[in-house]
């Protein structure tokens, strides 16, 4: 595999970085009109049920491994991080705090696959945790503050994109697969328990109908860029880039992803981190790249 990225494809991880900064600000719109669940559902609808008659199910994998995954992204790390949007968790902190799905990655593979961290890592864990530590301090009740509960459910989400993760390693071992076809798939039993949840916890079949019945164009702009742009797009473009190139390649990318967050909550919805959560941004961030780079900078040392 390649170490460098040729021009089309920087551009193309350029495209799939902004639309997954973006993301965030998108879902912050969207649960202003929609209830975080019914949105979610409307999103993997959106995502698998157009296709399935042009899409042919993903070959070599079981369908309990893609029932699980589309439970767990679906269900798990979406619906939980679009409630915490609905509660006030600013766009920005969410796509940072969002990001500790890798180091919760790497405890779950310790514990259930018995792999062994290396020494980098847990220092990135560490100061990672740290720097969590300065986020979670920052909340407060006030509506321009960061509410406990909202940072409690995003730590929720990385849980389950981390659970996602370990499905997708489960399912390279089963043999190559399209990853299109997988996340059409898969996202077909999100449906069911977001549209199940959302009756039950969101008012019930009159409010879920009152807001099918208000959808107006700004919504479905929001469904269509979280379906087919951040779902579809996104994935795909990426699953092709880790198929090309080496992941020590591709990976590290990811880290820009909160920093465009960031940016973008700050100039479409007016946000502004108090200097607790910069501090805390700070450390999530490095204890990221020591995490992606230390291996790196260990066998320069050696």
């Amino acid at each position: 595999m390649s170490a460098t990225l040729s021009r089309g494809d920087w551009a193309r991880a350029l495209l799939v970085i902004t639309i997954w900064g973006l993301n965030f600000v998108v879902m912050k719109w969207g649960v202003a009109t929609l209830s975080p669940l019914l949105l979610c559902a409307l999103r993997f609808m959106a995502a698998s049920l157009p296709f399935l008659l042009f899409v042919r199910p993903p070959r070599n994998l079981r369908w309990s491994v893609i029932a699980a995954y589309g439970v767990v992204q679906g269900v798990g790390q979406f619906g939980l991080l679009l409630s915490a949007m609905k509660v006030g968790m600013p766009a920005g902190m969410a796509s940072v705090v969002l990001q500790t799905q890798a180091f919760i990655t790497m405890l779950l593979a310790a514990v259930l696959l018995g792999e062994k961290p290396q020494r980098w890592q847990w220092l990135g864990l560490c100061i990672a945790i740290g720097g969590l530590l300065f986020i979670g301090m920052a909340h407060g009740d006030s509506p321009a503050d960061m509410p406990l509960l909202g940072f409690v459910l995003v730590v929720g989400a990385a849980a389950m994109w981390a659970g996602s993760n370990l499905l997708t390693r489960l399912a390279a071992q089963q043999g190559a697969y399209d990853a299109v076809a997988f996340i059409v798939w898969s996202s077909l039993f999100s449906i069911l328990p977001l549209l199940g949840l959302s009756l039950w916890l969101e008012g019930g079949p009159h409010a879920v109908l009152q807001q099918l019945q208000g959808i107006g164009w700004r919504e479905l702009a929001v469904v269509g860029y979280l379906a087919f742009l951040s779902t579809l797009v996104g994935y795909g473009l990426w699953t092709r880039l880790l198929q090309r190139y080496a992941a020590s390649t591709v990976a590290p990318l990811s880290l820009i992803v909160p920093v465009v967050g960031l940016l973008s909550a700050m100039l479409l919805l007016g946000e502004r981190p108090s200097p607790w959560q910069w501090l805390g941004t700070l450390g999530v961030l490095a204890g990221m790249c020591i995490n992606q780079f230390g291996g790196r900078w260990a066998r320069r040392r050696d």
